[in-house]
């Protein structure tokens, strides 16, 4: 495997802890719950778009440019960190977002702001492949040399990122003394599953890895995750039989009215990480994709004796973006009168 020949900018602080969750597993009566805390990259307030950043930037870097341009929603961890590590190697930063600018700008909205990227909206129904391609085409009749990176850093060099991932997985759970049934993680763009789907192949890992979907139908998905891991591994330089759609597991059912807005089920899953495990999810992602696999547990799909990892992709500062919807059945503060 080509892995170390790879160009990679180091930025995430690695290993991040493999971490069990026995009031979680208590909780939900079985199975026995890991947590992969990929939350805590370090990297702009941390997220599983550190480990494939390193990659693309690496790439970015080998090409001298000096200005990186991507996509995604207004409250996108992967244009946050983006822009953070644009910021840390000296890069300029475009964010073509598809949805619309709010007054006041908060949570990962208002950090893009702080590291000065440049922002342009599109709404939800934009082109912003289109966009992107007008911007850096712009940038190159002025002298500059862009780097566009796809919406979630999802190609053949960020799925890298968790092919590296994979590799640290494995040592973590044999320094554990622990094997995996089944691997969660947040799905959308499809990279992070890819890469940890191509790095369990190349490595022979045990377990199967599921995507909880936060956006698209899962058909969708699976085509995209086939074409990564097919594409990742001819970059790696692996000789693997080909993967097909119908081999991956997605399930959709736990995306509710659409990508970003909130359903029951992950304002349930945020608060019982948090109040189980002192474990923040964040209500784009990880919210939906907890959600996903504690239903899965409760419905009895997952058994009470696997063992299961939950690989936590970060988000956090969009908590702060929906403030109503998770204060909603709080109870009122105490006044004290001494």
């Amino acid at each position: 495997m080509r892995l170390s020949e790879l160009p990679r900018v180091r930025g995430a602080k690695l290993p991040t802890p493999l971490e069990e969750a026995p009031r979680l597993t208590r909780a939900l009566g079985g199975p026995r719950v890991f947590v992969k805390r990929d939350d805590l990259t370090g990297l702009a307030m941390g997220g599983n778009k550190a480990r494939k950043l390193e990659f693309l930037f690496g790439d970015a870097l080998e090409k001298k440019c000096d200005t990186v341009i991507t996509t995604g929603g207004p409250q996108s961890n992967h244009c946050r960190m983006t822009a953070g590590f644009a910021r840390r190697l000296g890069l300029e930063c475009v964010l073509v977002l598809t949805g619309e600018d709010s007054s006041p700008r908060n949570g990962n909205l208002l950090l893009d702001s702080i590291y000065g990227a440049e922002l342009y909206f599109v709404g939800e129904d934009g082109r912003p492949e289109a966009v992107m391609e007008e911007v850096a085409e712009d940038l190159r009749r002025r002298g500059r040399n862009p780097y566009v990176i796809p919406l979630g850093g999802s190609n053949r060099i960020g799925a890298a990122g968790y092919v590296a991932a994979t590799l640290e997985i494995l040592t973590q759970a044999a320094d554990a003394g622990v094997s995996f049934d089944r691997v969660f993680v947040p799905t959308g763009s499809g990279g992070t599953q890819g890469g940890l789907i191509l790095g369990g192949r190349a490595l022979s890992a045990a377990y199967s890895v599921a995507g909880v979907s936060v956006s698209r139908p899962a058909d969708q998905i699976k085509e995209m995750i086939a074409a990564i891991v097919a594409d990742g591994a001819q970059h790696l330089g692996l000789e693997l039989p080909p993967l097909k759609p119908g081999e991956i597991v997605v399930y959709d059912q736990y995306v509710g009215p659409g990508y970003g807005k909130v359903t029951p089920g992950c304002l349930e899953a945020i608060r019982l990480l948090a109040r189980t495990e002192g474990i923040f999810l964040d209500p784009v992602y990880t919210g939906k994709a907890m959600a996903g696999m504690v239903d899965l547990i409760r419905r009895g799909v997952i058994g009470p004796d696997e063992t299961v990892l939950f690989v936590h992709t970060g988000g956090a500062p969009a908590l702060f973006a929906y403030a109503g919807e998770l204060s909603n059945d709080a109870p009122p503060g105490r006044r004290h009168s001494p």
